[in-house]
């Protein structure tokens, strides 16, 4: 398994692989251990992708290697490019590249007769010259970062070069390329309905494993996540409209074999594809999966890696999260109400990732949730208005942050 330092997902994988049987040998950039003696680990530089390539390979001559897992985005091409010299099943590392570069993506859609919004891309230095002659509302995007991070709609000229110099920087201080960091993505706004998808492509062929409604509006100035509620209440024709335009996606981009999580529009036009990673769905999220499964997610991973087809139950109940957002900037001096919000009827449990001391980031420039609330009723109204409660009784106290400068 290769996964950054500050991945949520090597706990969970750690365990599903240990129920199941298997050593995992887990490939990671931290400087420290990241697990205890349980998993066997090599640290490489994920800033220099052909020296971690060389090392990675060197480290495993002689073991029995069944699969090759990415836990997250920056990761996957890595570990595409590893599963191919091993002869594994794989996405070809053309492909993962897509599911992380969003220009590409779009004009790989584009040439495969996909749905795609009105898009381009252009320089950060030239977003002044450009704001004139754009037909707002346009979304505005870095071509790499994950999780709504940077993503800030634009409706007039004024906006436009506001949310591109918000975006430059953001972008100034991530590890990206030189391109990456001076140009970014246009997109037609697009109105509709949200939807997220998780499923599996195996040999091409896409499998569903869960279907989520946003039954928030998503039209910004900022896109954060919030509410996800399975399984969908929208038609089985237009569940099955979102299914077909993602598996042309998927062929599109040349998936072949592993995990996909999916985000998507529903429009008067059809159904189009917002962002596809191949990965799992991301952070605590996944653990709303095991209630469409009936099943933990990693080891259904895991078994769907190693080419086995795994027993699923998927439960009788609708299942939601809402990803707390962080919706003020400061430092965190406490959390109150905690205790009614878990007594709400349908929470089955409510957690808080980020302690007293801490620094609150809000969208865009941000990466992090509160927490997460989870919840599972018999229908979907009871989901959503459980979840809805539980936060309602969060209160979240913060102070301002103060910053000194030295002479």
């Amino acid at each position: 398994m290769i996964a950054p330092n500050r991945s949520y997902r090597v706990a969970s994988y750690i365990d599903a692989a240990s129920q199941l049987g298997y050593q995992l040998l887990i490939v990671s950039d931290s400087e420290h251990s990241l697990v205890s003696a349980i998993a066997d680990g090599i640290t490489v530089d994920f800033a220099d992708p052909d020296q971690a390539f060389d090392l990675i390979l060197q480290s495993i001559v002689g073991k029995p290697i069944l699969t090759v897992i990415a836990t997250d985005d920056a990761v996957v091409t890595l570990s595409s490019r590893i599963a191919h010299q091993l002869g594994l099943p794989h996405n070809d590392p053309e492909a993962s590249r897509l599911t992380v570069r969003k220009d590409l993506a779009r004009l790989c859609l584009q040439q495969h007769d996909c749905n795609v919004p009105e898009f381009s891309v252009c320089a950060f230095t030239d977003a002044r010259q450009r704001a004139p002659a754009i037909h707002y509302p346009v979304v505005v995007k870095p071509l790499m970062l994950s999780g709504s991070r940077g993503v800030i709609r634009a409706d007039n000229p004024e906006h436009f070069v506001a949310a591109a110099g918000r975006l430059e920087k953001i972008m100034a201080k991530e590890p990206a390329t030189e391109y990456e960091r001076q140009h970014f993505l246009i997109e037609q706004f697009l109105v509709g309905d949200e939807i997220a998808f998780d499923g599996f492509v195996q040999d091409g062929q896409l499998l569903p494993l869960a279907l989520f409604d946003k039954p928030e509006p998503m039209n910004g100035p900022f896109f954060e996540e919030s509410y996800y509620i399975t399984p969908s209440r929208h038609s089985a024709a237009t569940q099955q409209a979102v299914l077909q335009e993602i598996a042309r996606c998927c062929a599109a981009y040349g998936l072949r074999h592993g995990p996909i999580h999916a985000e998507a529009r529903i429009t008067a036009q059809g159904v189009v594809l917002l962002e596809m990673a191949s990965r799992t769905i991301g952070g605590q999220c996944a653990r709303l999966i095991e209630y469409a499964l009936g099943r933990n997610l990693e080891q259904v991973i895991i078994q769907m890696m190693c080419e086995q087809s795994p027993q699923l139950e998927p439960g009788s109940d609708h299942a939601g999260v809402l990803m707390i957002p962080i919706e003020q900037s400061g430092v965190l001096k406490r959390v109150e109400g905690l205790l009614k919000a878990q007594q709400v009827d349908h929470i089955t449990d409510i957690e808080i990732h980020i302690q007293p001391g801490y620094e609150l980031i809000p969208l865009p420039e941000g990466s992090s949730y509160l927490g997460f609330i989870f919840a599972s009723a018999r229908t979907f109204d009871q989901t959503l208005h459980a979840l809805q409660q539980a936060h309602n009784h969060l209160q979240f106290v913060t102070s301002q942050r103060w910053t000194i400068e030295v002479a």
